[in-house]
């Protein structure tokens, strides 16, 4: 990744969040999505990564957040000041935490919503629904069914494929695994590494799951407290000491708790 994100795909330079006008939650994030990658935000529930993700497609602003210091950019373009609108129109879409969809609606209704601001006709939309099923058989077979009906599973593949009704380029998608059983996780996921490969949609996802992160990833941020604090390709990430000791769960001597390892901010934060 290029330090300054000239050619990024996105560039997240150097932000700070603040809630209420008060409440200080990313402090100096900076990050860079390179097109065509899967990058993986990681960290502990509470170390910024949704507030990252929502910085990025400006929907802090419902919650009284702020982008207070710092750029977004999208293709060279400055975006942190774009109505949540404007960036779906560029083809950047988030699909939120918790697997939201509107629970009276079917399956498919759910996933026509995501092409509503598509000015393409009718045959465009119905081609894009196809794949859509092609990479998700299970919601053909619940197409009719109500969405708040459906497992936790399905749901999450409906807001995805509510997400790609809308042709993105670059998908935010946070927490995926949430929730999920190992099986479906692995499958979600699998179909993030068809949707890269074969449609060529660009991911940033945040993830509190590492270990299944870093196995699909191409590249890694590890925040923490609002800080990035760690990056690198995911391979090396995934066989950092560590990463494997506070995020893995593996350590050669046994795992050891923060506790036990107060030095352990200060030394990661220097790591080369």
């Amino acid at each position: 990744m290029s330090a300054d994100g000239n050619g990024a795909l996105l560039s997240v330079n150097n932000i700070e969040v603040i809630y209420d006008h008060v409440i200080l939650v990313l402090k100096g994030v900076s990050l860079q999505v390179e097109e065509g990658g899967v990058v993986a935000l990681l960290g502990a529930n509470g170390a910024g990564k949704t507030t990252t993700l929502k910085a990025i497609s400006n929907l802090l602003r419902a919650e009284r957040g702020d982008v207070t210091k710092g750029t977004i950019t999208y293709r060279g373009e400055r975006i942190d000041r774009m109505t949540p609108t404007e960036l779906v129109g560029r083809g950047v879409i988030q699909v939120m935490e918790g697997r939201h969809c509107f629970e009276h609606l079917t399956v498919e209704e759910n996933l026509l919503t995501g092409a509503y601001t598509r000015r393409d006709g009718r045959a465009a939309v119905q081609a894009d629904l196809e794949k859509v099923y092609g990479y998700f058989p299970r919601l053909r077979e619940r197409r009719g069914s109500q969405a708040g009906y459906t497992s936790g599973g399905e749901q999450q593949m409906t807001a995805i494929g509510r997400a790609l009704m809308a042709r993105p380029k670059l998908i935010l998608l946070d927490e995926p695994s949430m929730g999920l059983a190992p099986q479906l996780v692995e499958e979600i996921f699998e179909i993030v590494k068809q949707l890269n490969e074969h449609e060529g949609v660009t991911f940033l996802l945040a993830e509190q799951n590492t270990t299944v992160a870093l196995r699909y990833a191409t590249y890694g941020y590890i925040l923490e407290t609002g800080r990035v604090v760690l990056d690198g390709a995911a391979s090396v990430l995934a066989q950092n000491e560590d990463v494997k000791e506070f995020y893995l769960g593996m350590s050669a001597g046994g795992r050891k708790s923060f506790r036990d390892v107060k030095h352990y901010r200060r030394r990661k934060r220097w790591l080369a």
